[in-house]
């Protein structure tokens, strides 16, 4: 491509100068301009051996290049109707920015969902409903190991970690939190100080490269660990696991995007390319995980600790749940993460084949504690596209006692679903580090907006659970979450997902679970 600007930069250049001399007529240089350009891309085309379209269509073929480079805006603007977008529709990045800017959110003339169509969901409504109550509930976190349990928000930042976000985006989320009184995750790419600048707090995660707290070659540095989990700003640390978008794959960051600023942070050589395992070297059975959450607790001096996944294998979580048993260790908190969580880049078939979808998933987590009699420990987190009161609601009566959000939050600052988060080009300013265009965004502005829709979505959760009867999140039932299974038949959330009673699977497995309950074990993952 730049050799034919070239050619036709000459080409000019030549016209330009014969001009000049009066060796051809001005009047000549209007119509040799462009069609220089055009004959220069026409050799070019027929000479390159790469693309076989611009063999074939010298310079015409150059527009399948542009309308493949604008379909996504295309499609976004003007295809998608306003509620089948992916991975978010228009409906709710509408709703999500409305409430952001404080604006009125309301919709007129009704649905325009199908309601008759296969696994469309309801809500069951009360005859009587209840006040709203003034105060936002929250959740708290810390069973029988912790010291300094933590107050969870009913929903919160999903991790997201600096290097993916621009720094204004970190600082702007962790101001809104500070502003709200929810919790912001900072992802795996450890502590930075756009994390600490502005005093919310953090819920520290950690994940196979074990940034921020690694030794030269990669290992878990439990003295670094100690140091920043005493940050007064860090209220709860979490082990990573796995991730909803690419369960069971590392990652590598180019040495080209490893700054002097990511390399501190992180811990890691400026400018060398490093790579996060897709396993970690502190455990390699369900009962060295158990083991481990222990030990994190008390480097990080009782804080609040848990791990996230997406669940895969129900059998291999019923091993880590008879770890928990036989070790008396618990973790504080577990964040079930969806399959259809966000990522800033990941291979497609990961995302679309890999892992459970979050309703299930958390059915899992959920009836597994319950069945071994560690429920009443343990909270669990859920995450995976909450973005609306409803998904908060629904998740609650799946088993979730607490929600997060990334996506949502990053349209509460200002994304656009661009897509481009990959590449480094965020157009807003959100995913990027590119200065340029990273201060784009305005701290003080997208803070109010994350606070400000944070603040609606959570009362939006209670108002609709008010609805519903209900004013305390506890009181939720399974019963009061419908489905259309087929176009007569509408069933509810407890006659599709059986729930196990307390401590059941100790006494006497139900058939459905009694084969993985037996072939659980606490010392292997793979029985």
């Amino acid at each position: 491509m730049l050799r034919f600007v070239l050619a036709g930069l000459l080409v000019l250049v030549a016209v330009t100068s014969a001009v000049l001399a009066g060796v051809v007529s001005p009047w000549w240089w209007l119509p040799a301009a462009p069609l220089s350009v055009l004959a220069a891309t026409a050799v070019h085309d027929l000479a390159q051996t790469r693309h076989s379209v611009l063999r074939n269509y010298p310079v015409v073929g150059h527009l399948r290049f542009l309308m493949e480079s604008i379909r996504p805006e295309i499609q976004q603007y003007f295809i998608e109707h306003d509620y089948n977008g992916r991975p978010f529709d228009r409906d709710v990045r509408s709703l999500v920015y409305q409430r952001a800017k404080g604006t009125s959110a309301e919709d007129p003339f009704g649905t325009e969902l199908a309601m008759y169509e296969d696994g469309h969901e309801y809500l069951v409504p009360s005859m009587a409903p209840c006040p709203v109550p003034q105060t936002p509930p929250t959740v708290r976190v810390g069973g029988p190991g912790c010291t300094r349990p933590y107050d969870m928000s009913l929903l919160n930042v999903s991790a997201m970690s600096f290097g993916s976000l621009s720094g204004n985006a970190v600082r702007a989320l962790n101001k809104g939190a500070a502003a709200g009184g929810f919790a912001h995750d900072t992802g795996e790419g450890a502590l930075s100080e756009h994390h600490l600048a502005h005093g919310g707090d953090l819920i520290w995660e950690v994940g196979t490269g074990y940034f921020g707290c690694r030794t030269a070659n990669g290992d878990f540095d439990p003295e670094q660990f100690r140091e920043k989990a005493a940050l007064d700003a860090v209220r709860c640390v979490l082990l990573k696991v796995s991730q909803g978008a690419k369960p069971g794959i590392g990652g590598v960051l180019p040495g080209e995007k490893v700054n002097a600023e990511i390399a501190r942070v992180r811990g890691v050589p400026e400018g060398e390319t490093v790579v996060s395992p897709p396993y970690h070297r502190v455990y390699a059975t369900p009962r060295e995980l158990v083991r481990f959450l222990g030990r994190m607790r008390e480097l990080a001096g009782g804080k609040p600790t848990g791990f996230k996944l997406c669940v895969g294998s129900r059998r291999e979580f019923l091993a880590v749940c008879k770890a928990m048993t036989e070790e008396n260790v618990t973790p504080d908190f577990i964040v079930v993460d969806g399959a259809e969580g966000g990522t800033g880049a990941a291979p497609p078939e990961f995302a679309d084949h890999i892992g459970y979808p979050l309703t299930e998933g958390l059915l899992i987590v959920h009836n597994a504690l319950v069945g071994a009699g560690l429920r009443d420990r343990v909270r669990i987190g859920a995450s995976g596209k909450v973005a609306t009161g409803a998904d908060i609601v629904k998740r609650l009566i799946q088993g979730a006692d607490y929600t997060n959000a990334a996506r949502a939050m990053m349209f509460a600052v200002g994304c656009i679903q661009a897509q481009r988060c990959h590449a480094n080009t965020c157009p807003v300013g959100v995913a990027t580090q590119d200065p340029r265009r990273a201060r784009a965004l305005h701290i003080p502005d997208k803070a109010a907006r994350v606070h400000r829709f944070h603040r609606a979505t959570v009362h939006s959760a209670q108002r609709i659970m008010a609805s519903m009867g209900v004013a305390d999140p506890r009181d939720l039932r399974p019963d009061m979450l419908h489905r259309r299974v087929d176009p007569v038949t509408i069933t509810s959330s407890a006659q599709l997902y059986p729930r196990l009673a307390p401590g059941e699977l100790l006494e006497s497995p139900p058939e459905a679970w009694a084969a993985d309950w037996k072939a659980a074990d606490p010392d292997r993952f793979h029985p």
